[in-house]
């Protein structure tokens, strides 16, 4: 296959796309480097008067962290402009499971969303949630796996494997799920991308009908996922993990509708 051999149908729909919806990492930046041409692309989305939300499944930051992080490295940026798979498992936690107790496995980051969202925090639960935890310690997947042995619910804020860096790939929230399940046997339910409470949530804070909004990331089964299976159109970016191989390999679930070299070779 040509790898960007774009078809007219589907460049026609990015124009008339009314809501980007923007990975990050390995989209917008490589840690604390934006890739080139990024934040021209998110500046020029504004202009045109469309919509531009940044959507991360990385919940080991809170979103006032992610503002600040963009803000610094030069992007448009304020705080509903800014969502994370940690808000969408908190919005499900609060639905479907209001006043009971998390065992949380992540970062003082996430553990602060979750206290402001009004969740209370427990090492006597029988919710455990599981993601990216740059601080986790053995004693707390021990803990998480022994809750989950005696029946608690086993949920984790997003399905990735590893996270880029500028360094490289680090382990992520899926790595840490996988060691839990080896040990006890269950797998969780996952949040934020390719999930449908993700598109749900996009379309409740902007206002925009999925129809009209172009998910925009890296990875085949997050990103394009999320666009494929949930009615969005999806582009991928080739300046992250995926690679042309994994792109001719993929299933109809994960092909993207339109691929770039970057963002910056998006024309709006």
């Amino acid at each position: 296959m040509t790898l960007y051999n774009n078809t007219p149908e589907n460049l026609k729909k990015l124009s008339e796309t009314k809501l980007f919806v923007l990975d990050m990492d390995g989209t917008i930046y490589l840690g604390k480097n934006p890739i080139d041409g990024a934040i021209d692309f998110c500046e020029r989305i504004i202009k045109s008067g469309r919509k531009l939300m940044y959507f991360t499944n990385n919940a080991s930051r809170n979103p006032n962290d992610y503002v600040k992080k963009l803000n610094s490295l030069g992007f448009p940026c304020e705080r509903d402009m800014i969502v994370t798979s940690g808000d969408v498992t908190i919005a499900y936690l609060k639905k479907y499971y209001p006043g009971k107790p998390v065992y949380l496995v992540g970062t003082p980051a996430l553990e602060e969303s979750f206290v402001q969202a009004g969740i209370t925090l427990s090492d006597k639960s029988d919710i455990v949630v599981v993601s990216f935890d740059l601080t986790l310690t053995y004693e707390k997947l021990e803990k998480a796996c022994t809750l989950i042995r005696n029946g608690a619910k086993f949920f984790s804020t997003h399905p990735d494997i590893n996270c880029p860096t500028e360094d490289g790939y680090i382990p992520d929230s899926g790595a840490i799920c996988g060691a839990v399940t080896l040990s006890t046997g269950v797998e969780p339910r996952y949040f934020g991308k390719p999930y449908a409470e993700t598109v749900e949530m996009i379309e409740t804070l902007s206002g925009i009908d999925r129809k009209h909004a172009v998910m925009v990331g890296d990875r085949l089964y997050t990103d394009i996922a999320l666009g494929k299976k949930n009615g969005m159109l999806s582009m991928l970016v080739m300046s992250g993990e995926t690679t042309q191989e994994m792109v001719e390999k993929a299933s109809d679930a994960e092909k993207p509708d339109l691929i770039f070299e970057s963002v910056a070779k998006v024309e709006l």
